[in-house]
C-alpha cells in the first residue's frame, strides 16, 4: 500500500519547486548525479524498457559544444548552469528487453521490425524518465531548468553521431539563485484540464 508524502515533501517536489535560469556558483558532485539516477531509475516505463540515456555536460569544453545549438534565449542560463543534462533516448533500447523484462523476453521482437513503434515508445518513455529525473534531483536538493529551445538534429549530430541516441530535452542542474526568480506563472484549474466520465 502506498504511503503519503507529507506536505513538506509535496512542496519540495511540486508546489515550491521552480524552474531556474540563474545559478549559484556551486558545483554538482558526481556522486549526486549517481544518486539522482539510482533514485529515478525506479519510475515505471512501458514493459520496463528504460530507453532514457543521460549525458552530463560538466566541463567548459562540453558546454561550448552545446552553445551554438541553443536558441539565443537559452544561451546564458545554460552556459552559467553548473551542469546541463542531455535527456536522450536509445533507439536500440529493445536489446535490453530480455534482461529488463525477463518474463517476456520476446517483447523485443515487436520493436526490432517496427521503426515507428520503436521511435514513439523511446521518445514517450524517455520523456517520462526525464520527469522522474527532475523529481529525483529536486528530492536530493537540486534545482532544475528543463527546456526545449535547441536544435535537436544538430545536437544529435554533435553528441550522438552514430544515430543510436536521439535528444529529447535539456535540463540545467544546480543550485538556483532564488532572488532571480520571477513571480510564479498560473496553472490550469482542475475543471479546465480534467474530465470525469
Amino acid at each position: 500500500m502506498a504511503k503519503l508524502l507529507d506536505d513538506e515533501g509535496q512542496d519540495l517536489l511540486f508546489r515550491e519547486a521552480r524552474s531556474h535560469g540563474q545559478w549559484l556558483s556551486k558545483e554538482v558532485a558526481d556522486d549526486v548525479l549517481r544518486r539522482i539516477y539510482e533514485l529515478m531509475k525506479w519510475g515505471p516505463t512501458s514493459g520496463n524498457c528504460c530507453p532514457a540515456r543521460f549525458v552530463f555536460l560538466r566541463t567548459k569544453q562540453a558546454k561550448e559544444r552545446l552553445r551554438p545549438l541553443l536558441m539565443p534565449m537559452n544561451v546564458e542560463k545554460t552556459m552559467s548552469a553548473p551542469l546541463t543534462a542531455i535527456v536522450a533516448y536509445d533507439l536500440k533500447f529493445y536489446d535490453q528487453i530480455p534482461r529488463l523484462f525477463p518474463h517476456n523476453p520476446n517483447m523485443r521482437d515487436y520493436f526490432v521490425d517496427s521503426r515507428e513503434l520503436t521511435q514513439s515508445t523511446a521518445q514517450r518513455n524517455s520523456a517520462m524518465q526525464g520527469a522522474y529525473f527532475i523529481l529525483a534531483a529536486r528530492a536530493l536538493g537540486l534545482d532544475c531548468g528543463p527546456m526545449s529551445g535547441f536544435d535537436n538534429a544538430a545536437l544529435d549530430r554533435e553528441f550522438f553521431p552514430d544515430g543510436q541516441f536521439k535528444s529529447n530535452f535539456l535540463c540545467n542542474l544546480g543550485y538556483g539563485a532564488p532572488e532571480a526568480l520571477f513571480p510564479r506563472n498560473p496553472r490550469l484549474a482542475f475543471e479546465e484540464a480534467c474530465t470525469l466520465l
